[in-house]
């Protein structure tokens, strides 16, 4: 017997039907025998200036300060996190086997697969630059696997949809935001790599942005009352359970380092925030009751995320310098 109720497998089914959409749209996945790879980013380790090229890579990341090695850190733990965000949207994919040629199921892998790319490369470049102390990265990534994640979408299949639009354009920013540190501290490489990425991020969001509008075309008041109900939970990071075997608030000192930074802000949430409101076009939905309350309430969260986005940032002034183990204890 299923466990969804009457609502949510309508939802389901709703997604399920997009499967024409979805294979039009698999063009966000980029051509494997064309599109990019780790090593391609990296020194060759087959070359005979092997060395220099390790060298040169070593030597423009000492530029580096601190609160970036902090924060690229925290995005390549949450990078190397995949599977736990792939087992929830299996539920719309429906491969029970593995080896589906339905789009969903086509489109889930092949993001899979693009997304594996980005740990790999970012975990080889902090490998290759000696900067952090890689065992307390791994013991991190190694907790932030068992300790799994929890979007708080179950057991509406629309919220995967709307937590994935979200937060592809939140790693965008991320990274992209990272790459410009990089580029000002004197590392071309390792700009270049964040860079690359927030690309693929960018095509994701495209994706299922343009997913979750179809969505909303369909069942306006469903679409509508599902991202209400994601906004009201607050976008959980997918970080959130990350622990080095030290801090047990370290995801929470790493937003409060990527916030100083200017990585990713209060500014950034409000202003995504507002995105989606105006591209799933709530404001002009014609939806009533509870979805027109939700629909009044989703308009005005941007305004209200930008004023919080004040207080925050003068808050965070006052913030006591912390340790990370990831940078051997320094204070950041």
């Amino acid at each position: 017997m299923s466990l969804l109720s009457q609502k949510d497998n309508e939802h389901l089914a709703i997604l399920r039907s997009l499967q024409s959409a979805v294979a039009e749209n698999l063009n966000f996945l980029g051509d494997v025998s064309r599109i990019w790879q780790p090593s391609d980013y990296l020194p060759d380790l087959t070359a005979e200036d092997w060395h220099e090229q390790i060298q040169s890579l070593r030597d423009q990341s000492q530029g580096l300060s601190d609160d970036l090695l902090v924060v690229l850190v925290g995005d390549m733990v949450t990078e190397e996190a995949l599977p736990s965000y792939a087992i929830q949207l299996n539920l719309i994919a429906e491969d029970s086997e593995g080896d589906s040629d339905v789009p969903w199921a086509k489109w889930l892998r092949g993001w899979t697969a693009e997304e594996n790319r980005h740990g790999d490369l970012l975990n080889a470049y902090l490998r290759l630059a000696g900067r952090v102390n890689m065992r307390s990265v791994e013991v991190t990534v190694n907790h932030l696997l068992a300790n799994g994640f929890n979007p708080e979408g179950h057991p509406d299949p629309y919220n995967g949809l709307i937590y994935t639009s979200f937060q592809e354009r939140a790693t965008k920013i991320s990274h992209g935001n990272v790459a410009r540190m990089a580029a000002r501290q004197g590392d071309a490489n390792l700009a270049r790599i964040c860079q690359k990425i927030a690309g693929d991020e960018s095509r994701h969001e495209a994706f299922y942005t343009r997913m979750m509008g179809k969505v909303m075309d369909i069942d306006p008041e469903g679409g509508i009352l599902a991202f209400q109900h994601m906004i009201r939970s607050l976008i959980s990071m997918p970080g959130r359970l990350m622990y080095d075997g030290h801090d047990p608030d370290l995801f929470d000192h790493f937003a409060v380092v990527a916030q100083k930074s200017q990585v990713y802000t209060v500014h950034d949430y409000a202003s995504i925030l507002t995105h989606l409101v105006d591209v799933w076009k709530v404001a002009s939905r014609q939806v009533s009751g509870k979805a027109a309350k939700a629909q009044e309430y989703l308009c005005r969260q941007g305004k209200r995320y930008e004023r919080l986005a004040e207080a925050v940032t003068e808050h965070l002034k006052r913030e006591p310098a912390m340790k990370f183990s990831w940078i051997y204890d320094r204070e950041v």
